[in-house]
């Protein structure tokens, strides 16, 4: 199948979720466990099944504990055993992540980031939402421009949600264009996105989208990832 023009990514707890993410027109999945906490790292064996049930890029998330710190009061869930994680998945054949970490200030946690390329050793990585929560947008991409692996950003561009930052999603996508320092990797849009937002983020040269909750049913994350939703945003991103 030739590559499409907007990439459509969209979030699998499991092999169920992945399958019908497949059918319904994703191009890659990125995989996580308990949503409660915004996404964690999946097990192994998630990993696995996942793997085996669809033949889909997969970018699997690297975050330990709800927030933006790498490290917390646990130390089964800090820096540390992240590394060890992100070399068992590897292991298991995992090679796309995603992850990111800000400093207590707001400023992204460098030495976490890079301890985890070293453990990647070239494997490609979304830098995640942690880059809305950030203190300084800008400074935060000029920092990490030059990080090996580094091609998306995973952003709403805001906390609150893609439709209070739909105007920074669309003066980043501008920056791109222009190439800016700092704007080189791919603006993928995810949180709070909906149907509505897709034509202006198009207009503007957004080509990669990131759906969770909205290819849902009515019971939320508990109800699983349906084919007939991802099926819709295939249409509306394609149109």
């Amino acid at each position: 199948m030739s590559e499409r023009a907007v990439l459509l990514e969209v979030i699998a707890l499991d092999a169920a979720d992945a399958v019908a993410a497949r059918n319904g027109g994703a191009d890659r999945l990125e995989i996580v466990a308990d949503m409660a906490a915004d996404g964690l790292t999946p097990s192994r064996e998630t990993f696995a099944r996942i793997r085996a049930a669809v033949d889909l890029p997969l970018r699997v998330m690297l975050r330990q504990t709800d927030g933006f710190a790498a490290d917390g009061p646990d130390p089964r869930h800090g820096a540390d055993a992240l590394v060890r994680v992100a070399r068992g998945l590897r292991a298991e054949g995992a090679d796309e992540f995603v992850f990111g970490f800000l400093d207590a200030d707001g400023t992204p946690d460098l030495v976490t980031a890079e301890r985890l390329i070293a453990e990647l050793d070239g494997c490609r990585w979304t830098f995640h939402r942690a880059i809305d929560h950030a203190a300084d947008r800008a400074a935060l991409r000029r920092s990490l421009a030059d990080l090996p692996g580094l091609d998306t950003y995973l952003t709403a561009g805001s906390p609150a949600g893609v439709g209070t930052g739909l105007p920074t999603l669309l003066a980043e996508a501008a920056a791109g264009a222009r190439g800016e320092p700092g704007y080189g990797q791919r603006l993928m849009v995810g949180g709070g996105l909906r149907l509505g937002h897709v034509a202006a983020l198009r207009a503007a040269g957004v080509d990669a989208l990131h759906v969770g909750g909205a290819v849902r049913g009515a019971g939320g994350w508990a109800a699983g990832v349906d084919a007939g939703a991802v099926g819709v945003w295939r249409a509306a991103v394609d149109a």
